[in-house]
């Protein structure tokens, strides 16, 4: 029995277990991109935007934040574009910025979080249909049912649950693992910013110690 014959058998509630798999597997692959690009190396990107900082050299700054293209960069950026207009609006504009990034970062995980206690649920669903359909069919033969007549609903039970868990148990470890990867990249970005608003901050004040270190 092939991969299709034994889908069918499922009945319509598969097509619901197909369209959440459908969808499952295209915000997995679209997380892979976004988080792959958003990656950065902190350490090194902290100590450049640094030295340029301590320079007050803002236009080098913000060319190096366009160069780097994450959402660490691009939330430093729009920090820096208000550096002339003071050290609470540079505040403003990074908070502002960093809302916007994390919420990028995090679109499409209440999807995968919902599929993956739908899927398995409209499995059992299907066991639920299936079974209604092994009685109906028991009762429509008076109770003289053989197993070959209630094949039919004991596929649909057994094969709707199947794949119902099939798909909702890896879309729950794949948004877990994606939680846990963009919290890291929450807290990378909450490093760099707090640093780039010190900076700022003590260049307002000219108060940078060149021999400061980087603490990362």
């Amino acid at each position: 029995m092939d991969l299709l014959s034994i889908f069918l058998k499922g009945g319509w509630i598969m097509y619901l277990i197909l369209a959440c798999s459908l969808i499952a597997v295209a915000i997995i692959i679209e997380k892979f991109i976004v988080l792959k690009k958003a990656k950065v190396n902190v350490a090194a990107f902290l100590v450049r935007i640094r030295t340029l900082l301590k320079k007050k050299d803002i236009d080098g700054a913000i060319a190096l934040c366009i160069a780097e293209r994450t959402p660490v960069s691009n939330i430093v950026k729009k920090g820096l574009k208000k550096y002339r207009h003071g050290h609470q609006r540079v505040v403003e504009a990074i908070e502002s910025a960093g809302r916007q990034e994390i919420a990028k970062l995090e679109k499409g995980l209440p999807i995968l979080a919902s599929i993956s206690g739908i899927a398995p649920l409209l499995g059992f669903l299907g066991t639920v249909t299936g079974m209604i359909t092994a009685f109906m069919k028991i009762q429509e033969l008076q109770g003289s049912a053989n197993p070959a007549d209630l094949a039919g609903g004991i596929w649909e039970a057994l094969i709707t649950t199947a794949f119902g868990l099939i798909v909702g148990i890896p879309a729950l470890a794949f948004y877990n693992y994606f939680v846990s990867a963009i919290s890291k990249l929450v807290m990378d970005i909450e490093l760099v910013t707090t640093d780039v608003i010190d900076i700022l901050e003590d260049s307002g004040k000219g108060a940078i110690d060149d021999d400061e270190e980087i603490n990362i």
